[in-house]
C-alpha cells in the first residue's frame, strides 16, 4: 500500500527546544553520584590513558587493559560533511572507502588481506564531523595495524588514480540507494537536515552526498581533499587494550612522525543565528512504506552544550520503555502507534531533538500529531516524575559503564572526547552531566 512519510518540523527556535528540557534540567542538583565520584577523588579513572602529541601534531592516546589477547587501534581525523566544499557533497564519505583502495607498499585489496592473515579486521565510518578508522586484533599484529595506518596516511593521496576513484564513486553511489533511496523512510533521513539547516550551513546537506557531486568528483579534487584533512595534525590514534604503552608510544613515534606537520583546516564558516527556524516548517513526502510516518524535529543544543544532556534524559522519557509517555499512550493507551523513538541527534556545531512516529494503519496522522503536542505541554508544564528522571539516567549511566566492557568502545569513546573536546580523560565528566 502507498503512505507518506511525514516530515514535520515543529518548533520556530532554539528556546523552544530548551523549553522541553527545563524540568530535566531543574532536577539536575539531584542527579546521582558519578561512580567515579562516589569512590572518591583519588579513585582510579574508570578509562585511565596516557596522552602524547607528536611534533607533526598527531595526538596519541594509549590505554592499556591486559584482560584479553585483543588490541585497538582507532585512528580519527577531524573531517566529516561539515568540512565539504559547495557542489562537492560526500567527499568525506567517499574517502572512508578509498581509504582502503592501496598505495604503493600496500596495494590495492592487500590493507585487508594483510590484517586478516594476521587475526585482526577493521571497519570506518563517517558522520557530520569526524571520519574513524578501526583495527582489531591480537597484541602480535599491532605493529602490523599502525604500520598500515601510517602508510596509507603518508601515501594514498598521491597514489590516487581515477581508476580507483572511479570504483569507489560507484560503490558509495550505490550505498546511497540502497541505504537511503531506496529504504523505507529514507528519503525523509535525506531530506531533513536540509529543512533544519538553511543553505549555506555546514549540516544542510546529508553526508552520504549527492549523486551530482559524487560523479562531478576528479582526481585533483580528491588530491586536495585529501592533502587537506588526511594531515597527523588533524588526527587522533588511540591504542587500547593487550599492550605495553612504553613499546606502543615507541612504534608509533617510528611510524608516524615522519609525517610534516601541517596547518589544520579551519572550521567552516556557520552562519549568523543559525541554527532556528523562523516559522513551522512542514513538508510531506511521499513513497512506497507499509505505514505512514510522522516525524517531528527541533533545532537543539550541540554536544556536550548546557541543554545536550537534558534532551538526551528527556528521549529516554518519551519512548526508552513501554511505561515511557509517548510509547505507553501512542501505542499501548490509544493504539495510534506502532511504535516511537524520541532522542537526542548530538553533533559538534548544532543538534536536532527528533521524535519518530509509525502511525497505526488507518489512523490520521493528525491525531497522532494531537496527541504528541499534549505529552510535550505536559513536560513543558513540569509533570515530568523524579522516578522518570531517576529510570531515564540510571538507563544512561548502565549505557556508558557498559561501552567500558568493550575494549572497542573504550578507544572509541577516547577519541571522541579528544576530538570533540581536547580532552580524553571526560569519561567520568560525561557521566556527570546527567
Amino acid at each position: 500500500m502507498r503512505a507518506s512519510g511525514h516530515v514535520g518540523l515543529l518548533s520556530a527556535t532554539l528556546a523552544a527546544a530548551l523549553a522541553l528540557a527545563a524540568p530535566a534540567a531543574a532536577a539536575e542538583a539531584a542527579a546521582p553520584t558519578p561512580p567515579a565520584a562516589r569512590a572518591g577523588a583519588s579513585a582510579r579513572p574508570l578509562l585511565p590513558f596516557t596522552k602524547t602529541t607528536l611534533p607533526n601534531g598527531l595526538q596519541v592516546i594509549l590505554h592499556e587493559d591486559h584482560t584479553t589477547p585483543t588490541v585497538v587501534v582507532n585512528l580519527g581525523y577531524r573531517v566529516g560533511s561539515r568540512f565539504e566544499a559547495p557542489r562537492r557533497t560526500g567527499f568525506a564519505h567517499l574517502f572512508e572507502h578509498l581509504m582502503f583502495m592501496g598505495t604503493r607498499r600496500a596495494p590495492t585489496k592487500a590493507f585487508d588481506a594483510w590484517m586478516e592473515a594476521a587475526g585482526g579486521w577493521n571497519n570506518a565510518w563517517t558522520s557530520e564531523d569526524r571520519t574513524v578508522y578501526y583495527d582489531v586484533g591480537p597484541p602480535t599484529a599491532l605493529p602490523l595495524l599502525l604500520w598500515l595506518e601510517a602508510d596509507r596516511l603518508s601515501d594514498l593521496g598521491p597514489s590516487m588514480t581515477l581508476d580507483k576513484l572511479n570504483a569507489q564513486r560507484e560503490v558509495v553511489r550505490n550505498e546511497r540507494r540502497q541505504t537511503s533511496e531506496n529504504q523505507p523512510y529514507g528519503k525523509a533521513e535525506l531530506r531533513l537536515p536540509e529543512l533544519l539547516f538553511p543553505e549555506g550551513h555546514p549540516y544542510h546537506h546529508p553526508v552520504i552526498g549527492s549523486h551530482a557531486d559524487l560523479e562531478a568528483a576528479s582526481v585533483d579534487d580528491v588530491k586536495g581533499f585529501f592533502a587537506t584533512h588526511y594531515t597527523a595534525s588533524n588526527a587522533a590514534l588511540v591504542v587500547a587494550g593487550d599492550h605495553h604503552p612504553e613499546a606502543t608510544l615507541a612504534w608509533v613515534t617510528r611510524l608516524f612522525s615522519g609525517l610534516p606537520r601541517v596547518a589544520r583546516a579551519a572550521d567552516p564558516a556557520v552562519p549568523a543565528g543559525t541554527p532556528a527556524l523562523a516559522k513551522v516548517v512542514r513538508e510531506t513526502l511521499r513513497d512506497t512504506v507499509e505505514l505512514a510516518r510522522v516525524t517531528f524535529a527541533w533545532p537543539s543544543p550541540k554536544h556536550f552544550a548546557a541543554g545536550d544532556a537534558e534532551l538526551d534524559l528527556l528521549g529516554s522519557v518519551l519512548s526508552a520503555t513501554k511505561a515511557s509517555r509517548l510509547t505507553e499512550r501512542l501505542v499501548f493507551r490509544e493504539k495510534a502507534a506502532q511504535r516511537v523513538v524520541a532522542y537526542q541527534a548530538s553533533s559538534a556545531l548544532a543538534s536536532h531533538f527528533a521524535i519518530d512516529v509509525l502511525v497505526t494503519p488507518g489512523v490520521d496522522p493528525a491525531k497522532v500529531e494531537r496527541l504528541v503536542d499534549e505529552e510535550l505541554a505536559k513536560v513543558r508544564a513540569g509533570e515530568l516524575t523524579e522516578v522518570e528522571l531517576s529510570r531515564a539516567k540510571n538507563g544512561v549511566e548502565t549505557g556508558l559503564i557498559t561501552r567500558l566492557q568493550s575494549v572497542r568502545e573504550r578507544a572509541s569513546l577516547l577519541s571522541s572526547y579528544e576530538q570533540e573536546l581536547g580532552d580524553p580523560g571526560y569519561f567520568e565528566r560525561d557521566l556527570a552531566r546527567y
